[in-house]
């Protein structure tokens, strides 16, 4: 079987486990995407919202594929999906927080457009291809995302833990709590060739997740030589649960008002213009178009003249119409 399977299979001989217990499946990516969803039905064509939508969805596909990658593993594990903690006025949000036998790890999950190659300095750099153009340019550092949520997590420790485990623990800390980032996009082309030593096996694809964490496991500290029960990981899994921040926030509410506040001001200066329009021309016997035409009235909606002036040079509505309307349009407008 290998050494690393003998040293799995004495871990399962331990406390006969080797399932993968999500503890926590949730993700609020999923109450972001309806919310996404329902609000682009209501405000269809609505560019920043599909954006939104687009991105927030191959992160959620991307959180999938490593839940599925997990699911695969036969070492025996507790998983937390998207654990948001906070520390004083720090806050960190965790894609994955996996608890195996030895190890502990908190995972940044990237779910991108292109290749992504990380050079000599530990910088990452994305090439992708917008409308047959190359584009190749530097991203802000998940790996560093990452280990400052670790570091949020260290602080939390540090305050909850005695005199004694912090003098003898904290050393340790890092090495018992890892830090990963995992592309999951299938197509992604990821080049650490180059990358220094210390962070290549940080950064892998989905694919090669459980193996690095077998891996792990394998070339531990031998002075280590024991394996967390599973009650011990249960216990350690719900330890997270706890800590975890539960927010209930309206994601339509909140995307409405981010990407929509627009489109409801101008439907209601649209019905306004309407309205005027239709009091306009009842009280001086003419037609509603000798007010302003439904093109001249998109027109104005779009361009929201805020003075005579700016009306004038729009050249929505000739000089008459201006002469005779225009006040009160300009009013309406700035209303």
């Amino acid at each position: 079987m290998g050494i690393i399977g003998d040293v799995i299979d004495s871990a399962r001989t331990a406390f006969g486990f080797k399932d993968t217990i999500f503890y926590k499946e949730n993700s609020d990516l999923q109450d972001r995407y309806d919310a996404l969803k329902r609000l682009n039905e209501e405000y269809p064509n609505n560019e920043e919202l599909m954006s939104a939508m687009y991105f927030i969805k191959k992160g959620f596909e991307g959180e999938n594929e490593i839940a599925y990658q997990l699911k695969k593993s036969n070492i025996g594990m507790y998983v937390l999906r998207d654990v948001k903690v906070k520390y004083e006025d720090l806050t960190a949000q965790i894609d994955y927080v996996i608890i195996t036998p030895v190890f502990i790890y908190y995972v940044e999950c990237k779910n991108l457009v292109g290749n992504i190659t990380v050079d000599e300095k530990g910088d990452f750099i994305r090439e992708y291809t917008i409308n047959g153009k190359k584009i190749k340019k530097g991203m802000p550092s998940p790996l560093r995302q990452v280990e400052a949520q670790r570091e949020v997590m260290k602080k939390i420790w540090n305050s909850n833990v005695s005199l004694f485990s912090k003098i003898f623990g904290t050393k340790n800390f890092e090495n018992y709590r890892r830090v990963l980032v995992v592309t999951a996009n299938q197509d992604t082309i990821l080049n650490t060739s180059k990358a220094p030593k210390n962070i290549k096996y940080k950064i892998l694809r989905a694919d090669s997740l459980i193996r690095q964490i077998e891996y792990d496991i394998e070339h531990r500290n031998k002075e280590v030589d024991y394996f967390d029960s599973r009650k011990t990981m249960e216990e350690r899994a719900k330890a997270y649960l706890e800590l975890s921040i539960k927010e209930n926030i309206n994601y339509y509410e909140y995307y409405k008002n981010k990407f929509c506040n627009n489109i409801q001001t101008n439907d209601n200066l649209k019905d306004r213009l309407i309205d005027f329009r239709t009091k306009r021309s009842s009280e001086m016997n003419i037609p509603a178009y000798y007010v302003f035409t439904n093109e001249e009235l998109d027109k104005l909606v779009e361009v929201k003249p805020k003075t005579i002036e700016e009306l004038t040079n729009s050249n929505i509505l000739p000089d008459i119409k201006i002469k005779t309307h225009g006040e009160k349009i300009i009013s309406i407008i700035n209303e």
